[in-house]
């Protein structure tokens, strides 16, 4: 029987047309077309994350193999383009200077629950919590949160309290230099 299997690796730009952490896997769809682009969760932890939002902007490796073209490394996730939704209500009043100034922190997910659509982190070295909106997430890329994921988050007094207004994986906060 033969191996259908071909070792070389191209890379990919596309979207995530989705994906499902509690499945441990979804797809991309490729920006020059062709089928769907498996990706496992393994794949998606190996760049950081434990999940991507739909419509994430993916930069990807991929392989063909017996079972279909699947990811084999990720380079680079960008959040879905915005949508015409308003701003979030917590940071209305807020300079978007002040947002995008803020620094970024480490932190560590304490815990954070899709269905009620938030959750809270803690920043290393700091004792209060930071609220983490699920908007949030999704206008960093991100779907979900796992209880203790590092993050880096960017975070601000607000209407709440401490509250990020961006997340990204701790490993590509470090390895982009953000």
């Amino acid at each position: 029987m033969r191996d259908q299997r071909d070792d070389q690796m191209e890379r990919v730009q596309g979207r995530v047309k989705w994906f499902d952490p509690n499945k441990g896997f979804g797809f991309v769809l490729s920006q020059d077309g062709g089928p769907d682009i498996l990706l496992h969760a393994n794949v998606l932890r190996n760049f950081g994350q434990s999940s991507v939002a739909d419509g994430a902007r993916i930069d990807i490796a991929t392989q063909r193999t017996e079972r279909g073209v699947q990811a084999v490394q990720v380079f680079e996730i960008s959040p879905p383009e915005p949508s015409e939704a308003a701003p979030l209500v917590d940071f209305e009043d807020m300079d978007p200077d002040v947002l995008r100034a803020a620094p970024l922190e480490p932190a560590r997910v304490k815990w954070f629950d899709k269905a009620k659509g938030f959750g809270f982190a803690n920043v290393f070295g700091r004792a209060e919590d930071v609220f983490i909106h699920i908007e949030v997430l999704r206008r960093s890329g991100l779907a979900e949160l796992q209880p203790g994921e590092a993050l880096a988050i960017r975070v601000v007094d607000g209407k709440r309290g401490r509250m990020a207004t961006e997340v990204s994986a701790w490993e590509y906060a470090v390895s982009a230099g953000q």
